[in-house]
């Protein structure tokens, strides 16, 4: 009887283990790749007020569970330089959400449409490829407009020209995008409205502060759920 009670003891014992392993990482917690560059990283401002962990602020608030996002991006990166610290990464693993955002860094450097056109096309690809083929889990978001903030203002270069190339850019990712029926987020509108209110604009003079990243995971929001869902 004693034996059979330490049997009984043992077996609680082992439940319990594998009852606290589940809640310590729950099963129905989702992954979060966001790839890119300055824009990705949150340059000028704390990494929590990035758009991707700004992102998951909301989706957590909505029950969704996403976990801490993994990031592979860095300041003054083209699509190639991109694609290249995607491979040095050695990351291989899926994930259940996946952004893009990639282009500035090309037209600041005066690259070729077309390049940055095949370049990001491969980048689209190994976003599905992360998202396990799930296309409806891949969200790709527009280029800001850098020429509207004080740094682009005083740069030199002409304002105009800046923002007819980004928008030039702008139309290669996003008939990229569409064509492969992935969602596509146009933030370059709002990120204009840095020209005239310095709130949206980090302490560098150039790159977008918390307020300006909230807006634009506030508009991936509702994209993101129902593509999730």
């Amino acid at each position: 009887m004693k034996s059979f009670l330490l049997s009984l003891s043992l077996l609680v014992l082992l439940a319990c283990e594998k009852n606290t392993a589940k809640t310590m990482k729950p099963t129905d917690t989702l992954t979060y790749l966001a790839i890119g560059d300055s824009y990705t990283i949150g340059e000028a401002v704390p990494l929590s007020a990035s758009f991707p962990h700004q992102l998951c602020h909301l989706l957590n608030a909505k029950g969704l569970g996403i976990a801490t996002p993994r990031i592979i991006a860095k300041t003054g990166w083209t699509s190639a330089e991109l694609q290249e610290g995607i491979r040095s990464s050695g990351v291989k693993e899926h994930f259940d959400l996946v952004t893009l955002l990639i282009g500035v860094n090309n037209q600041y450097r005066g690259e070729s449409e077309s390049k940055y056109r095949e370049e990001f096309r491969n980048l689209l690809e190994r976003a599905i490829q992360f998202a396990a083929g799930k296309k409806a889990h891949v969200f790709v978001i527009s280029i800001p407009d850098w020429g509207a903030t004080p740094y682009g203002q005083q740069s030199g270069r002409d304002t105009e020209v800046i923002t007819a190339e980004i928008n030039a850019f702008n139309a290669i990712n996003k008939e990229e995008t569409l064509a492969q029926g992935i969602s596509y987020t146009d933030i370059t509108p709002a990120s204009g409205l840095a020209k005239s209110d310095g709130s949206l604009v980090a302490s560098d003079g150039l790159h977008p502060s918390a307020k300006m990243y909230l807006e634009w995971a506030v508009q991936l929001e509702p994209k993101v759920l129902k593509g999730l869902k």
